[in-house]
């Protein structure tokens, strides 16, 4: 199962709004066959793990035991369902990690599997098989996108100074940052971040597909000429006077109160969007904190920049540091929400 977590995380950034899997075929104390999601709307892990199986060993496949991260779906979408390969291929054994949330499986897969006669074992390392797709639970059970909070601060806690662009993090890790942006469904960023910084909000500096751009413009008073509407990425700028999603940039309508951080979450759920990065600006950063409304956060401190003077670093609060790490100059420590 630590295998078949390992070959899933391959998919990230490349099969969202799926899950990553993975799948490992085993006969005896032999590996025979493994495989993962690599793309939205292509094979499932199942598929590429039993289609993995050399000519020598397909033989052994009535006779092995299936691992697979997540439970085998049972319906039909961009692919056909993989609970029915594994009963074509009269695999006898199958053990998953974890169910399945999304209401068209959610033990659907299970059920048809031990209809089927299938011995089926739940719950090997599901904790860890849960925590890999969080992202993909949070939108399915809580109906709201995983939320990142990200920013950089000065070695004395400043974000940036007022009015101007303020390079904080080092090279290093900017590029880590954009590896950041390709894992996550969207990137969202408030009205003055967008004027002043003018972001391309892409991941130029990795691989992989740019996240969607999300901004706040409740008036629609940004310049048409900014970065986030050169119509590299799809963007969306939620606003109280426009509401046209198909177009791109396209316009989602809120209300003007003081709902903004619900009114968010519940756009974001509609549009299928399951996983945000918060960039900024420091109030927007703060609003998410004092809705208790974010799940990690990423803080960065360049220990060598002393500001003087400028916007502070917002205060999080609820929060268990889980891990850090150095990049030359800059320190990034890892929050979940407590």
């Amino acid at each position: 199962m630590r295998r078949c977590l390992g070959l899933a995380a391959l998919g990230a950034g490349h099969v969202a709004p799926n899950p990553m899997v993975g799948a490992v075929l085993v006969s005896g104390d032999r590996i025979i066959g493994e495989g993962y999601h690599q793309i939205h709307g292509k094979a499932h892990a199942e598929v590429n793990c039993i289609q993995s199986v050399s000519e020598e060993d397909k033989s052994l496949i009535p006779d092995s035991t299936i691992y697979v991260s997540l439970e085998p779906c049972a319906h039909h979408g961009k692919t056909p369902p993989c609970a029915d390969l594994i009963i074509e291929k009269r695999i006898p054994r199958v053990v998953i990690g974890c169910r399945d949330p999304f209401p068209e499986v959610n033990g659907k897969g299970i059920e048809k599997l031990k209809a089927a006669g299938i011995e089926v074992t739940l719950g090997l390392l599901e904790k860890e098989c849960m925590d890999l797709n969080r992202r993909f639970f949070t939108y399915h059970t809580r109906h709201r996108p995983y939320i990142i909070l990200k920013w950089a601060q000065s070695a004395n806690g400043i974000i940036a100074r007022p009015g101007e662009r303020t390079p904080v993090s080092n090279q290093y890790t900017n590029r880590l940052v954009h590896k950041w942006r390709s894992e996550e469904a969207s990137i969202l960023v408030g009205p003055r971040t967008a004027l002043i910084d003018n972001p391309a909000l892409t991941n130029r500096l990795w691989t992989g597909l740019d996240p969607i751009r999300l901004v706040i413009d409740k008036q629609l008073e940004l310049p048409d000429h900014l970065q986030l509407f050169d119509k590299r990425a799809k963007t969306f700028v939620f606003n109280t006077m426009r509401h046209d999603t198909g177009a791109n940039p396209g316009y989602y309508q809120i209300a003007d109160d003081s709902s903004l951080i619900n009114q968010l979450l519940t756009a974001l759920h509609h549009l299928k969007i399951q996983s945000v990065l918060v960039e900024g600006g420091a109030r927007l950063l703060q609003s998410f904190i004092d809705e208790d409304a974010w799940d990690e956060a990423r803080i960065i401190t360049n220990n060598e920049l002393h500001l003087p003077a400028g916007i502070p670093a917002p205060r999080l609060t609820n929060a268990r540091q889980q891990s850090h790490e150095n990049l030359l100059s800059d320190t990034i420590r890892y929050y979940h929400h407590d």
